[in-house]
C-alpha cells in the first residue's frame, strides 16, 4: 500500500501502527522517549513498580473489538480482574465511606438504601446511559464526520429532541433533578472527571459513563496497564511495525503540489519525517503521517504556521481541561482502609472544580483526590505485605505550578499538593501514622506532563469535553492542508481515555481505507491467534 510514519509510541500511536501494519502498510513508529508508554508508562523503585497514568479499564467492549481486528481477544491479550468493590468514595463531612458494587442490582439497592427511592431512578437513568451509549456507538465515536449524511441517520433524526436535550443540559442538572441525596450526586457527576471536565460544563449526554461502572464493573489488567501496553506493542510487532525509540520527531516535511485529489484546498502533501536521536539527525520518507502525540505540539511546533490546521489563535480559545498533581507512594505495610480504587470528594464541589477549570486557577485548598491501590489486587505491584498508592489531585492545567521530584524534592506547589493529599488520605480513611511509612515518593506536575509528553498547557488528559469540544466540534483527525497528515489520541476525535484512543486509531484506519460509515469495522472471521 504505502509508507506510513507514526509519530508517538502512547497507546494510540501503537494502536494505529498495528491496525495499519495488519492491513498491509509498511509502518515505522517514532517515540521520542526510551520506552513506549507514553502516558500510560511504569517507573520502578525499590520492588514497587506504578502504572504512571492511566488506571482504569472501562468499556471493555472497546478493548474486545480492537483485539478481534488484530485476530486475537483481550481475553488471550490479558488477565483481567474485576473488582469488589468497583471503588470506595469517602465524603467530606461523612464518618463513613460508601462503596460502589460490581452489579447493577447491587448498586440499585445501595442507592436505596442511602435515598429512598432512589434505587428505581437508578434504573432509569441506568436504563437512559445504555441507550445513550448505544447511540455514540452507533454514530458517534467511530466516524470522523467527513460524510453529513451520517448525522441524517433516520435513528439520529428520530432521537433529535432526546439529543438535543442531552447537550443542552448540563450533567449536573440532569443528575440533581433525579436524586437529593449530595453523595449520590457526587457518585453520578464524577465521570466528568474522566472527560478532563466538571458535571457543571459536561453536556448531559455523558450520563452514558454511569452505566460503565455502576451496572458493567471495573476490571484490572493483573501485572498493570503496562501489560496492555506491551500487548499491544508485541502485535504491532507481529505484523511488522518498526518501533524507534528515542526518535525526536523535529518537522514533518512536505512538497507543494497542484495534484490533492484527497484534501480540497490543501496546500501540501506529506513527504517525510525529520527526527534526532543520541546520535544524529534522520530523515524517514512516508506516504502517510499520523501524528499520535499532543495535536497542540504537532501543529505549532512540527509544521509552518501557513500550513496549521488548528494554529495557536485556534487553541487560545479552547479548554485544556485539568492538570494533575500525582504521587506514587510506596508504603510500609497494609492499608486495609483503601480499596483497588478510593476517592476523596470535598463538600464545596462546585468551588474545586472552577479552581481547577477556571482562568486563572488555583490549586483547590481542600481539594478532592483520587487514589489507586493496585496491590489490592496485584501482588507484583509492591513487595510482600507493602502497599503500592497512586494519588491524582487534579489542578489547573499551568505548567508555571511546575515539576515535581523524587522524596519531596519538587517544586514547592506540587509537595505542598502532594503533602496535602496524604494528609487528606491519613485523617478520612483513618491512618494516621501514613506519612511516617512511605518508603518511596516521586511526584509529578504539570510542568513534567509539558515537559514529558508535549502535554499543552501541562494538562494531564487531554482537551475537556465541553460542548464545544465534543463530537464533530472536537479537533478532526485530518489536516485540511496537508494531504497524507492525519492524527490519533485524546487530542483529536472521540477525546479523552484509553477506549477512545483506541477508537481514534481505529478511525485512521478507516479514512484511509475510505471507509466513511459511522459505526465500527466489521470484525474478521475465524479462529484467534496469539502475538
Amino acid at each position: 500500500m504505502g509508507r506510513v510514519t507514526v509519530i508517538g509510541g502512547g497507546i494510540s500511536g501503537l494502536a494505529t501502527a498495528a491496525l495499519l501494519a495488519a492491513d498491509g502498510w509498511s509502518v515505522d513508529l517514532l517515540e521520542q522517549r526510551d520506552e513506549v508508554g507514553g502516558r500510560a508508562g511504569t517507573w520502578e523503585q525499590d520492588g514497587f513498580r506504578f502504572d504512571t497514568g492511566p488506571s482504569w479499564y472501562l468499556m471493555p467492549e472497546v478493548f474486545d473489538h480492537f483485539f478481534r481486528l488484530l485476530g486475537t481477544s483481550a481475553a488471550e491479550q490479558l488477565d483481567l480482574v474485576r473488582l469488589d468493590p468497583a471503588y470506595r468514595v469517602f465524603f467530606e463531612g461523612h464518618a463513613d465511606p460508601v462503596d460502589v458494587l460490581t452489579t447493577r442490582a447491587r448498586n440499585v439497592a445501595l442507592f436505596d438504601a442511602i435515598e429512598p427511592g432512589a434505587g428505581q431512578r437508578l434504573e432509569q437513568y441506568l436504563d437512559s446511559a445504555d441507550d445513550a451509549l448505544a447511540m455514540a456507538v452507533d454514530h458517534f465515536l467511530y466516524t470522523s464526520f467527513d460524510r453529513p449524511a451520517n448525522l441524517a441517520h433516520a435513528d439520529v433524526l428520530r432521537r433529535a429532541p432526546q439529543l438535543a436535550g442531552l447537550l443542552g443540559r448540563s450533567l449536573e442538572s440532569h443528575v440533581a433533578s433525579r436524586f437529593d441525596d449530595v453523595r449520590l450526586r457526587q457518585i453520578l457527576g464524577y465521570p466528568a472527571v474522566f472527560l478532563g471536565s466538571s458535571p457543571s460544563r459536561a453536556p448531559s449526554m455523558y450520563h452514558l459513563m454511569s452505566g460503565m461502572d455502576l451496572a458493567g464493573g471495573v476490571l484490572y489488567p493483573q501485572g498493570g496497564f503496562s501489560t496492555l501496553i506491551d500487548a499491544i506493542a508485541a502485535l504491532a510487532r507481529a505484523r511488522g511495525v518498526r518501533i524507534h525509540t528515542g526518535a525526536t520527531v523535529i518537522g514533518i516535511d512536505t512538497v507543494a503540489t497542484d495534484r490533492l485529489p484527497f484534501v480540497p484546498g490543501a496546500r501540501a502533501r506529506v513527504e517525510g519525517v525529520t527526527f534526532r536521536t543520541a546520535e544524529r539527525i534522520e530523515w524517514i520518507g512516508a506516504d502517510v503521517v499520523v501524528g499520535a502525540a499532543d495535536l497542540h505540539h504537532l501543529e505549532t511546533r512540527l509544521l509552518p504556521e501557513h500550513l496549521r490546521t488548528y494554529p495557536e489563535s485556534w487553541w487560545r480559545r479552547r479548554d485544556p481541561g485539568p492538570g494533575a498533581v500525582l504521587a506514587y507512594l510506596g508504603v510500609e505495610g497494609e492499608l486495609p482502609q483503601l480499596a483497588h480504587h478510593t476517592m476523596f470528594f470535598t463538600q464545596d464541589w462546585a468551588s474545586n472544580f472552577d479552581d481547577v477549570l477556571g482562568r486563572p486557577g488555583r490549586v483547590p485548598d481542600p481539594a478532592s483526590s483520587y487514589v489507586c491501590k493496585p496491590s489490592a489486587t496485584d501482588p507484583t505491584v509492591a513487595p510482600p505485605g507493602d502497599e503500592n498508592v497512586f494519588v491524582l489531585v487534579p489542578v489547573p492545567a499551568d505548567v508555571g505550578l511546575g515539576r515535581g521530584g523524587i522524596d519531596g524534592t519538587g517544586d514547592p506547589v506540587i509537595e505542598k499538593t502532594a503533602d496535602a493529599a496524604i494528609a487528606q488520605i491519613s485523617a478520612w480513611a483513618g491512618v494516621p501514622d501514613l506519612a511516617s511509612r512511605i518508603k518511596v515518593r516521586r511526584t509529578v506536575g504539570p510542568g513534567d506532563f509539558a515537559a514529558d509528553l508535549n502535554a499543552w498547557s501541562g494538562g494531564a488528559l487531554g482537551p475537556a469535553h465541553t460542548l464545544r469540544q465534543s463530537a464533530f466540534l472536537r479537533a478532526r483527525n485530518a489536516s485540511r492542508h496537508v494531504d497524507g497528515l492525519l492524527y490519533a489520541g485524546s487530542s483529536t476525535i472521540p477525546g479523552i481515555g484509553l477506549p477512545m484512543c483506541l477508537i481514534s486509531a481505529e478511525l485512521v484506519l478507516k479514512r484511509l481505507r475510505g471507509d466513511r460509515s459511522a459505526g465500527p469495522i466489521g470484525e474478521p472471521t475465524g479462529t484467534t491467534v496469539d502475538a
